[in-house]
């Protein structure tokens, strides 16, 4: 006799349990919250960033461990002398043939630097190395070196000194694709006690019209930067270097959260113009600048044009014909929008080349050809501080 078997009763039987296990699920009371005193559905909401710390939000050791034994303390020597104060009187100077003795002293400095080359060359601030008769650099694993002065750029506080050890660690430039709000790592040597990691943002960008220095671009964060952090590391979450920190704004001398450093993409081109020339090479006009007033940089707006306060006789801007008053309103076709954005567009010109430079005067646009000269370094002051040597 043949079995057969039927399936009907099956496939029913499926059908029954699977719409009463979806009935369950759509009849279930949904959790809800008190909003406001009403009871409303809680919805389920995905993290925007992942928290965990295979993200990296968590735990910054991962950036850490790759830039932090790039940065070095440097420790400075300058001789100094001075006259004993008895023979300051007159009896004791006739006594030396009126050729006081001098003593002399060590002023012992602290700041911090970036290895930037694996052949040993170091980034670090100028006013960390300037008139220093000594300067040994401190690696992370406990090897020491005396440093060599490759070249300085005051006018943008940087300066490029060497050390001979073979293994060094690199700290990669990163020059471009920062935003305000992107979470950065001070790396540094505060008050000389030891490398130090702070955490903090990007504040904002292109920073400028300062009066830090001549040259600027800075990124500003509220990552804690002191007193011999001065050419230290400003780095992103992936260990990539973003900056050199420069100068604080603080009137106790402390970070009060408003710190500068120098962006990476200025810090390469200083360093492979000393590599090459030995300084750094820059166009110059000859001409100082109307500077902002206080609202242009709290709150500072579009604008076109600065005007010229004072010309350089026989200076480069001067034989071209442009006066005090006038104001420019364009360079090579580009308008000017700041005091800044004029110095910077002049300072990558190359010296002896010819400018079309466009002024208003009375009323009316003027064009004059300006052949660019060379400029030479010089020093900045301003009530923002560079970050004093401890």
């Amino acid at each position: 006799m043949r079995r057969t078997f039927t399936w009907l009763p099956w496939v029913l039987l499926i059908i029954v349990i699977a719409s009463f296990i979806a009935w369950q699920k759509y009849h279930q009371p949904k959790p809800t919250v008190a909003v406001d005193g009403v009871q409303m559905p809680a919805e389920k909401v995905e993290p925007l960033v992942d928290t965990s710390r295979a993200g990296g939000v968590v735990s910054y050791s991962a950036a850490v461990k790759v830039a932090a034994p790039a940065v070095v303390n440097i420790f400075t020597t300058q001789k100094v002398k001075q006259n004993h104060p008895l023979l300051s009187d007159p009896v004791f100077r006739e006594f030396f043939g009126n050729q006081a003795p001098e003593q002399q002293q060590n002023e012992n400095s602290l700041g911090s630097g970036v290895i930037v080359r694996a052949d040993g060359y170091i980034l670090t601030n100028n006013h960390v190395i300037a008139q220093a008769d000594q300067i040994v650099v401190a690696l992370r694993d406990g090897r020491r070196a005396e440093a060599t002065i490759v070249g300085t750029d005051p006018d943008t506080d940087l300066a490029v000194i060497k050390i001979d050890l073979d293994k060094l660690p690199v700290l990669p430039f990163k020059l471009s694709g920062n935003e305000v709000g992107d979470v950065v790592l001070a790396i540094g040597n505060p008050f000389g006690v030891g490398q130090t990691v702070t955490q903090g943002i990007i504040s904002a960008t292109e920073r400028s019209d300062l009066g830090i220095n001549t040259y600027e671009d800075f990124i500003q964060t509220d990552a804690a930067i002191n007193p011999g952090n001065s050419g230290g590391a400003l780095i992103d979450v992936a260990g990539n270097l973003i900056g050199v920190n420069t100068a604080i704004f603080s009137q106790s001398g402390g970070s009060l959260g408003i710190g500068f450093a120098i962006p990476a993409k200025i810090c390469q081109q200083v360093l492979n113009s000393i590599l090459k020339d030995g300084r750094v090479v820059r166009g110059w006009l000859g001409i100082s600048l109307v500077p902002p007033t206080q609202d242009d940089v709290l709150a500072p707006k579009q604008q076109i044009g600065v005007v010229v306060a004072d010309v350089l006789k026989s200076g480069p801007a001067a034989s071209a014909g442009i006066k005090v008053g006038d104001k420019i309103v364009q360079v090579n076709n580009e308008p000017i929008t700041s005091a800044s954005h004029l110095i910077n567009y002049v300072a990558l010109q190359a010296p002896n080349s010819e400018i079309n430079v466009v002024v208003e005067r009375a009323g009316k646009q003027e064009n004059f050809v300006v052949t660019v000269g060379e400029r030479k370094n010089q020093n900045s002051q301003s009530q923002y501080i560079p970050l004093p040597k401890q």
